[in-house]
C-alpha cells in the first residue's frame, strides 16, 4: 500500500490536477497490490515490501543523481538517498531473512527531459506520504522494527509542500505536463511490474 495524502482545492489546469488524473487508475491497483496492503501484515510482509520498493528506487535514484536541473536542481529541492534507508531496514535484525528476487527496473528506456523527471520523482516523493500513513496504522503492530523507510514517525508534509511549489513554479507548459505526466505513468509502471502477482498476469482486480 502507497497512501498519497493530496490536496482537494486544485485549479483543473494545473500539474498536480493533471498528475493526478494521469495516475489515478494505477495508483489505485497498487494500493491494493503491495504487501502491506491487507489489514494485518507482518514484517515478512514489510520485508516484500522493501525488497520491491528496493528494486525500483535503487537504480531510479542512481539514474536521477545523475542530473542537476529540474527536480534533481539542490536549489529546489534537497537531495536525498531513501534507498540507503531502505537498505537499514532490511538489515534490521527484527527483519526475516529471505524473500524473493525481484529484478531491477531498466532505466536504459527512461527519458531524460527535466518535465519528465519531475513526474518521476511527484511519485516518489508522493510515496513517502503514504510511508507516513502506514507508519501510522502499523508501527505498534510491526515493532520493535523501527520502519525507517516508512519516516519513523516523522512528517513529510514541508518536503512535500515544497515539491508542490517546485512542481507548479517549473512545469507550466501542455507539453511540459504532458511529459510529467508519462513520467509519472513510467514510475508507476515500473513500481506495479516489480509485484509479483502483477508480474505473473494475476494481478488484483
Amino acid at each position: 500500500m502507497i497512501t498519497y495524502v493530496t490536496e482537494h482545492s486544485t485549479p483543473p489546469s494545473d500539474v498536480l490536477a493533471s498528475l493526478r488524473a494521469a495516475t489515478s487508475e494505477k495508483h489505485a491497483v497498487l494500493d491494493r497490490a503491495m504487501p502491506l496492503a491487507h489489514a494485518a501484515p507482518t514484517l515478512v510482509d514489510y520485508r516484500d515490501h522493501l525488497l520491491i520498493l528496493r528494486a525500483w528506487l535503487a537504480p531510479l535514484e542512481t539514474w536521477l543523481a545523475g542530473f542537476d536541473d529540474g527536480p534533481q536542481d539542490p536549489a529546489r529541492l534537497p537531495q536525498v538517498s531513501r534507498a540507503d534507508v531502505l537498505e537499514q531496514d532490511l538489515a534490521d535484525t527484527a527483519i526475516p531473512q529471505g524473500g524473493a528476487t525481484v529484478d531491477n527496473i531498466d532505466v536504459g528506456t527512461l527519458r531524460s527531459e527535466p518535465a519528465y523527471r519531475w513526474g518521476l520523482c511527484y511519485v516518489i516523493e508522493g510515496s513517502q506520504l503514504g510511508g507516513a500513513v502506514i507508519y501510522r496504522n502499523f508501527a505498534e503492530r510491526l515493532a520493535p522494527h523501527p520502519l525507517r523507510y516508512l519516516g519513523g514517525g516523522a512528517s513529510p508534509g514541508p518536503r512535500w509542500q515544497q515539491f508542490l511549489h517546485a512542481l507548479r513554479t517549473h512545469v507550466t507548459t501542455d507539453d511540459d505536463i504532458a511529459l510529467a505526466g508519462q513520467g509519472a505513468q513510467r514510475a508507476f509502471d515500473d513500481l506495479l511490474a516489480r509485484i509479483p502477482s502483477m508480474a505473473s498476469g494475476h494481478g488484483v482486480k
